[in-house]
């Protein structure tokens, strides 16, 4: 069975001197774990293309108990992301996220649509951090069945007021009259509370086009993590990679 798709280097192993087994988010097939036979010698035309954040246009075959990359073609590099540590740790980040909710032979497109465009944000440097990582983490989660629910005030179903709390434990929304001083809560304004909404509601290709104060952004990017890391259950060691070169 030969496959045709274009596809996401999320990751790269070399096996022996000479090969690659690599992770690569395809359109067509979800997440597929391939071997790239040579694509370590200096003369391999496939050496580029099946590099960590290449974007490449590949033919896969599946042999007996294994994918092999049979063609492959670059189409975008991102070789920017190399120039500056945060944003290669937060691509990192990008991917190994990809790796945990994307499974195999499920279509994918949204969700590799997702993580080119926030790399192509990256590359740009037109954006703070702080709120490409937030969307891509609500909106990963909203693509992968995990919505969070931001519609209204579970009790009193007020849509909107100055402070609203998202309660984690339960995944819902409480207005500053409904709420009882739970713990285990993200105090959110009306320009945090916005920007989550945007991330989820919004058509694919304007996700990111907004603005945010720095007050809001910060409880916005706080808030998305929790509800990601407490949805998903597990440790990500490229999140924390990325929060040591921060305060770095």
């Amino acid at each position: 069975m030969k496959i045709k798709t274009n596809g996401l280097i999320l990751n790269e192993q070399t096996i022996g001197e000479n090969d690659k087994l690599v992770t690569v988010l395809t359109e067509t097939n979800g997440i597929i774990r391939c071997f790239a036979k040579g694509a370590k010698l200096l003369k391999s035309r496939k050496g580029i293309a099946v590099q960590t954040f290449s974007y490449s246009r590949l033919s896969i075959y599946h042999g007996r108990d294994k994918y092999i990359i049979d063609e492959v073609e670059p189409i975008k590099l991102f070789f920017e992301l190399r120039n500056d540590i945060e944003r290669f740790a937060l691509a990192q980040y990008f991917c190994e996220l990809a790796m945990r909710t994307v499974v195999e032979n499920v279509h994918s497109d949204e969700i590799l649509s997702l993580i080119l465009n926030s790399l192509y944000l990256l590359c740009e440097n037109k954006k703070p951090l702080l709120m490409i990582k937030a969307v891509f983490e609500l909106r990963l989660l909203s693509d992968s069945g995990y919505m969070p629910n931001l519609v209204c005030c579970d009790k009193c179903k007020c849509y909107e007021s100055d402070i609203m709390y998202y309660i984690f434990n339960e995944n819902i929304l409480l207005c500053k009259h409904c709420f009882d001083g739970t713990h285990n809560a993200a105090m959110l304004s009306k320009g945090a509370l916005t920007a989550m909404r945007y991330s989820v509601f919004s058509e694919p290709k304007k996700i990111f086009s907004f603005s945010i104060s720095d007050k809001s952004l910060i409880q916005f990017s706080e808030c998305s993590e929790k509800i990601l890391l407490s949805t998903i259950d597990c440790q990500l060691k490229s999140l924390d990679f990325f929060r040591q070169v921060r305060n770095i």
